[in-house]
């Protein structure tokens, strides 16, 4: 018996909640309605013969409508006919109801992808509606293997993704993801298969470098995408491409097991664009390219400066410069000219005598 009790306290826990979340903060039911269509408004619980009169928004109702009692019909809604209607009853005005009109389209069949960028760890699926309803929709996802229904965890960070870890690696029984989408005016489902092995697409590999070496050299080297659980147990291969910015053409190189690749034949002083890709040595696709980065060769060989040890053997090991050549003989300078000593013009043979000895 108590049972019982508990479970009609809960049903109608239940019908309560749901009712207040078809409630806004000011108390108006939501209604929604088809796009296109006739709209029907009800004002509460009035005969359908009593007199009322309807605004929108605070202001009389604009659009196409005609009123029949109690009711007001929209003729051929759109978006524009969204709004807060509130009906008042003739002839003291007052507010009988309300109601929060919601015009939108029941879901398509949605878009659905798989992916494991962490193999063999597990997998995540992705889906979208092509065609937005403009009302809330909800999505509802299954996932089966060898008959068997798998754990599906939703994303926190993205609404409209879950994640799945596989069950075994290397099965070779495929997968089964179901997707619905639900609203309030209808819903539709999308289901993919596939095998483990189809969906296995590494991410881009990560901190790309480009450095210059000489004038034709550019150093590459870069990480292994941290998502990837283990890459000694499944290494990943490697595809880079790179190119001039003067040209549209790539030039492309595939490396097994390498992080780094020398680039031997760049235009020297030429800004080059650089991307490496990546995928599993043995199954899935290749990733996505990583982001670009930009390097330029040289333009000139560096000029090497010698350290102050060479410079000081260097000045050892050269011979003295010689000292600027004298002025040819018989030339005299103009200084030495003015400045030489008075002597006769016609010198004897020996020294002159300014007096006799003794």
């Amino acid at each position: 018996m108590a049972n019982t009790v508990t479970l009609l306290c809960c049903v109608v826990l239940a019908a309560v909640v749901a009712y207040a979340q078809r409630r806004n903060q000011t108390g108006a039911s939501i209604q929604y309605e088809l796009m296109g269509g006739d709209v029907t408004l009800k004002c509460g619980s009035l005969d359908s013969d009593a007199s009322v009169t309807w605004k929108v928004n605070g202001t009389d109702v604009k659009a196409r409508h005609r009123e029949e009692g109690s009711r007001l019909i929209l003729m051929e809604v759109d978006l524009s006919n969204n709004g807060l209607y509130s009906c008042f009853q003739n002839p003291n005005g007052e507010r009988r109801d309300q109601i929060n009109l919601r015009i939108g389209t029941s879901p398509r069949e949605p878009t659905v992808t798989c992916r494991s960028n962490t193999y063999p760890k597990g997998f995540y699926c992705s889906w979208h509606l092509q065609h937005p309803t403009s009302i809330p929709t909800d999505f509802d996802v299954t996932v089966l293997h060898n008959q068997k229904s798998l754990e599906v965890t939703r994303d926190v960070v993205h609404k409209n993704r879950c994640h799945v870890q596989f069950p075994e690696v290397f099965s070779s029984y495929p997968y089964r993801v179901n997707v619905t989408a639900v609203n309030a005016l209808g819903k539709a489902s999308t289901a993919i298969t596939f095998e483990e092995f189809n969906i296995v697409k590494p991410d881009p590999p990560e901190r790309v470098v480009a450095t210059p070496s000489n004038v034709r050299r550019l150093e590459v080297t870069w990480n292994s995408p941290s998502t990837w659980p283990d890459v000694e147990i499944f290494p990943l291969k490697y595809f880079l491409r790179y190119r001039p910015l003067i040209r549209d053409q790539w030039q492309h190189v595939e490396l097994s097991d390498s992080t780094a690749h020398t680039i031997t034949d760049a235009y020297a002083g030429k800004e080059y664009i650089i991307q490496v890709a990546t995928k599993d040595m043995e199954i899935g696709t290749w990733s996505d390219w990583s982001v670009a980065v930009y390097a330029t060769p040289w333009m000139d060989e560096p000029k090497q400066i010698p350290s102050t040890t060479e410079q000081e053997l260097l000045l050892e090991t050269t011979p003295p410069r010689p000292l600027p050549q004298q002025s040819p003989i018989g030339q005299v300078s103009q200084w030495a000219e003015l400045h030489r000593p008075y002597t006769s013009s016609h010198p004897s043979s020996g020294p002159p005598v300014c007096c006799k000895g003794p």
